[in-house]
């Protein structure tokens, strides 16, 4: 059970989104339709998942990303919406955004992306992922100082098939180890590297150049 927040200002969309969490065992602690809204609300409800319009009457998704993982890192913030241009996926996630899809994905794939995400997993409507990597690789300067003399060497080989999009289900099949223990080593790496999330982990490894196939 992940604890969900929904933050959408079209009420009939809004609850849609709340039943299909609900149905599938999750919590849905809070909802809102603003963003003042959901930062009043965000503190005490204390999500592990956002599910958040890129749309709002009052502010936009990007600006209530940030405010959100200002105020608590490590939330994750799956955004659900209407457009999947370029420009708005690319601000979502460099906002902070561990997720992004359009509205047009089934109910399954949401409950699907909210567990996920909750898990640590980025996630992208198809075709997304490839246009946020290469952005990436394009606005890349190259590696200035390199830190990765930090991690171990299980650390890096983990870091490398993160960069390459694969779920922490998939590392732990291709590594043969535990889910657990998996996410333990992308933790310490975080720590290390001094980041948040996994969003901002893809983006170093692949400035770094650790996005090759294992």
């Amino acid at each position: 059970m992940v604890r969900v927040m929904v933050v959408d200002d079209h009420p009939m969309w809004r609850d849609a989104v709340e039943r299909d969490l609900q149905a599938a065992g999750h919590e849905v602690v809070a909802v809102a339709s603003n963003g003042r809204e959901a930062m009043a609300r965000f503190p005490a409800a204390a999500p592990q998942v956002v599910v958040l319009d890129l749309q709002l009457p009052d502010s936009t998704g990007v600006q209530v990303t940030s405010m959100m993982l200002e105020h608590d890192p490590t939330a994750r913030v799956l955004i659900l919406s209407a457009s999947g241009e370029q420009d708005d996926v690319l601000e979502a996630i460099k906002a902070g955004a561990t997720g992004y899809l359009v509205k047009s994905a089934s109910s399954a794939e949401l409950v699907d992306a909210v567990t996920r995400v909750a898990d640590g997993d980025t996630v992208f409507t198809p075709g997304l992922a490839g246009l946020v990597l290469g952005e990436f690789r394009r606005i890349a300067d190259g590696p200035a100082d390199d830190p990765r003399d930090q991690l171990t060497e299980r650390e890096t080989e983990i870091l490398k098939m993160v960069a390459t999009g694969m779920s922490y289900k998939q590392i732990a099949a291709r590594l043969v180890l535990s889910h657990r223990t998996v996410q333990n080593h992308v933790q310490n790496t975080l720590r290390k590297l001094q980041m948040n999330n996994r969003v901002q982990l893809t983006r170093w490894a692949i400035e770094h150049g650790l996005d090759d196939r294992p």
